[in-house]
């Protein structure tokens, strides 16, 4: 278990039954190297006790907000601090307030204060285990991007049998060291990645311009993913104001379309994988105003042409490159994205339809469908960008090593 060697853990108790487990995954954890900070809920305190906890975790274990002294237990710094966070027992009443934002212990403010991986162990009755309730926010967790160790079949405190017994702490401890060792194999190391985001501003005249809603974050996501795998990335950037700060990303701000056309050009020859997350204008002014269109009473036309097709520019020029497009529909979605995968020659497509709750842009999730280059499609649940991004980079690791 040298991966979790390290690791700073946040392991979260909630109030169940199965909290008396606990005690033996945290000696797991400590045992594999790992510095682990327990945070209990109020409720689990009654399973197991914290003196317990802080013995084998050799840590002090927090479950207020406020310590003795009156000194303060800082959520937002304990969900900076760690490299991942686990749930664990995760009942159903807890499930519920990390899926709708609920914020009433200090587990639930460091969760939603985490920036790290969260996984989750649900253990409850198999009955509360399959209301659609409770299923349905299983399934918002998972569309944050937040991992599921999913319950196991078995007897339980109830003395029925079903599935709703927490996972085993071996096997808990099995899945986050599968966890980082999957996260810092670099199986993109030596690879050129070129990658484009954000959205393209034409001009009108020197304070007006053409553009578009797009915020970069899906680009900038993708780019920080691939770095984390080892690639080299180039990210080609729109107006926006998000930034990087991975060192492994250098990033080149354009403003129009044929900005980006020319940057992608002299960066395509060097490039193994080209993703192209840009929201790019399809068309700009014909004519750009060399001074400020004054507003008058009459109407005024502007006369639009087309801006080029950068990836289709590529698709025509491409050698050994693994060529990426996304396609942004609103109808026929999945046949208009198959023409442009074979129009543009890519080998392979993310489509976004807005017609999809929770996609598109401004939005911190997407739901995104998968299309290679012989038309095998995989549809993808809504999920966090962060987490499309690894979705992404996993898609070509795949085909681009097959």
């Amino acid at each position: 278990m040298q991966h979790i060697s390290g690791k700073k853990i946040i392991l979260g108790i909630s109030g169940g039954i199965a909290a008396y487990k606990t005690a033996s995954f945290v000696r797991l954890l400590i045992k594999a190297g790992a510095e682990v900070q327990v945070i209990m809920s109020p409720a689990s305190c009654a399973f197991i006790t914290p003196l317990t906890l802080a013995t084998l975790s050799k840590r002090p274990v927090y479950s207020e907000f406020e310590k003795d002294f009156g000194e303060w237990t800082n959520h937002v710094e304990l969900g900076l601090w760690a490299d991942l966070m686990i749930i664990a027992p995760a009942t159903a009443n807890t499930l519920a307030k990390m899926a709708n934002g609920l914020c009433d212990n200090l587990l639930l403010a460091t969760y939603l204060s985490a920036k790290c991986p969260v996984f989750f162990a649900p253990a409850m009755d198999l009955d509360m285990f399959q209301h659609p309730a409770n299923q349905q926010n299983i399934h918002i967790l998972k569309s944050y991007g937040n991992i599921e160790i999913e319950a196991g079949f078995g007897e339980l405190a109830s003395g029925l049998v079903g599935k709703g017994r927490m996972a085993e702490p071996e096997e808990m401890l099995q899945k986050i060291s599968d966890f980082f060792l999957k996260d810092t194999t670099p199986d993109l190391k030596g690879k050129k990645v070129l990658i484009t985001a954000g959205p393209t501003y034409e001009p009108i005249d020197p304070v007006r311009f053409i553009g578009n809603h797009s915020t970069g974050k899906m680009g900038f996501d993708i780019a920080n993913e691939a770095a984390k795998r080892g690639a080299e990335v180039l990210l080609i950037t729109g107006p926006t104001s998000l930034k990087t700060n991975n060192p492994a990303v250098q990033v080149k701000h354009v403003v129009s379309a044929n900005d980006m056309y020319q940057a992608c050009h002299e960066a395509f020859q060097t490039a193994d994988i080209v993703i192209g997350a840009a929201a790019i204008a399809d068309y700009r002014p014909k004519t750009i105003a060399s001074q400020k269109i004054k507003k008058s009473d009459e109407e005024i036309t502007i006369v639009l042409e087309k801006n080029p097709d950068i990836l289709a520019s590529l698709g025509a020029v491409k050698k050994q490159q693994f060529l990426v497009g996304f396609a942004l529909e609103t109808e026929n979605e999945i046949e208009y994205a198959k023409g442009k995968l074979k129009k543009k020659n890519l080998d392979l497509i993310v489509l976004n339809s807005l017609n999809d709750h929770g996609a598109g842009f401004g939005k911190p999730t997407n739901k995104v469908t998968f299309i290679d280059k012989d038309f095998n499609i995989f549809p993808q649940e809504l999920k966090s960008k962060e987490a499309v991004a690894k979705d992404i980079i996993d898609q070509i690791v795949k085909n681009y090593a097959e």
